[in-house]
């Protein structure tokens, strides 16, 4: 099975190592047929504390690094 690759933005990198991404999603609702915007966040490793509060950036699936923590940075969106 693929690992999933999701585009969000930095929403906070106060941990070591760990910057907290919010990823938005748009769908059709079903019954009253308007676009609705829903987010998530996920924690994600960053491991040089490259990433910044506002960067654009693409996570991708792994192995648990700890209890939260199940995404890594893959790369920061241009």
């Amino acid at each position: 099975m693929p690992k999933r690759i999701l585009t969000g933005t930095v929403t906070s990198d106060a941990n070591a190592q760990t910057v907290t991404v919010s990823v938005e999603r748009r769908f059709t609702h079903p019954v009253l047929k308007k676009t609705i915007r829903k987010s998530k966040k996920y924690r994600a490793h960053d491991e040089n504390n490259a990433y910044k509060v506002g960067d654009s950036v693409r996570i991708i699936e792994c192995a648990p690094k700890s209890k939260t923590k199940r995404w890594e940075v893959l790369t920061a969106e241009a």
